[in-house]
């Protein structure tokens, strides 16, 4: 009989998009996460903004978190959600549906017939110590500038300046040298102007 699933290497994990609108996080591309995982989006938010220890809500395609998180904590919560509720622990293919048991939650995977209770996680709280680090790439929005031209975003406690932008800009930086609560960054990618 063919097998009509097709190979593992069919599932790409989506990267998440991650940029920030005041104090909040946004996570451009989590309605896609989601419909990826085939997952309802209110399940994995719920999971979300309980490991985060946040508030948030989803609007439309987006997923908007209380407080800014780094791009690598998101992407964390994301691996963890889709390790606990959407990949078969069997044979390691996405095609799974959870099902209530007894008033358990199950994992059912539809290509192997394995089946798994989902754990009770307890909340921990994953936030970084540092939202930013030295080395690290972020996507940031330009939102005001300095008396010496420079761009300046903000994360978390830290004022990032950016040489060579405009205020409402979004660009990918790299953290160049941290000093306080003042990091200093140089553009690697320009993204455009904020809509």
């Amino acid at each position: 009989m063919p097998d009509t699933k097709g190979p593992k290497e069919r599932f790409v994990m989506p990267v998440p998009k991650v940029y920030y609108e005041g104090k909040t996080t946004v996570l451009e591309n989590f309605g896609a996460i989601a419909d990826t995982f085939d997952r309802e989006p209110e399940h994995l938010m719920k999971y979300m903004l309980q490991e985060m220890g946040t508030a948030g809500k989803i609007e439309g395609h987006r997923g908007v978190f209380q407080g800014k998180f780094a791009e690598q904590a998101i992407a964390r919560q994301i691996d963890s959600y889709f390790e606990e509720y959407v990949v078969c622990s069997e044979c390691r293919l996405p095609d799974t549906h959870l099902i209530k048991s007894d008033r358990v939650l199950m994992l059912k995977c539809d290509a192997c017939g394995a089946h798994r209770p989902v754990r009770k996680r307890k909340a921990v709280a994953t936030v970084q110590k540092d939202m930013i680090e030295e080395g690290e790439t972020y996507e940031l929005r330009v939102e005001s500038v300095g008396n010496k031209g420079d761009g300046i975003a903000k994360v978390d406690k830290y004022l990032i300046f950016i040489p060579s932008t405009v205020k409402g800009e979004i660009v990918k930086a790299k953290i160049k040298k941290i000093s306080g609560t003042l990091a200093f960054a140089e553009v690697v990618e320009r993204k455009g102007k904020a809509t």
